[in-house]
């Protein structure tokens, strides 16, 4: 689907879906320009373009070391007029990320070394009640990798999900929203 068959549910929400976008459509998409009439009052289309700036510098890094499997989602995939960061995830092989190649290469990119997802990296920030990692603090982005293990987001039931079935649903109503697949 192009940029400009986005379009927010009654709730609010990206429709149920893979979207597979260049960072170029996405800065056209309503997910930075916000709706066509102002029916989101306050949309901030400067910070949303910054987040997208910010995503794109962490996923040209991941693309670098041959990494092409990368989604985007959280509160910005959402009618939130100013959401807080961008949060996502990425395929891997389990063995690469097991031994510490990927974190190690992706080290080697990133001139800030960030890429960690050591819960002791963690940092205080301050109106934030959890903790984040250090490319929240120097991006607000968080991609996490995915290998098949759970997420750490549980189901209306308490039951682990893995991070494709966590990240398509609102984590408040637990309804089906889409997701936006970054592609070169």
């Amino acid at each position: 689907m192009s940029e400009k068959g986005l379009k927010f549910t009654t709730n609010g929400l990206l429709p149920q879906g893979n979207y597979e976008l260049t960072f170029r459509q996405l800065r056209k998409s309503i997910l930075v320009s916000g709706p066509a009439n102002p029916e989101i009052p306050n949309w901030d289309k400067s910070w949303r373009s910054w987040l997208v700036d910010q995503a794109e510098m962490l996923v040209k890094q991941l693309w670098q070391i041959g990494i092409t499997d990368i989604y985007l989602d959280g509160s910005f995939v959402e009618a939130k007029p100013r959401p807080n960061d961008i949060d996502g995830y990425f395929e891997c092989d389990l063995s690469e990320f097991a031994s510490g190649h990927i974190q190690r290469q992706l080290n080697l990119i990133d001139p800030h070394k960030i890429w960690t997802w050591n819960s002791k990296d963690r940092k205080s920030y301050s109106g934030f009640t959890k903790k984040q990692l250090p490319m929240w603090h120097k991006y607000r982005v968080e991609l996490y990798p995915h290998y098949g293990q759970p997420s750490g987001i549980t189901d209306k039931h308490g039951n682990q999900q893995v991070f494709p079935a966590a990240f398509r649903k609102h984590r408040a109503s637990g309804k089906q929203k889409g997701i936006i697949k970054v592609i070169q």
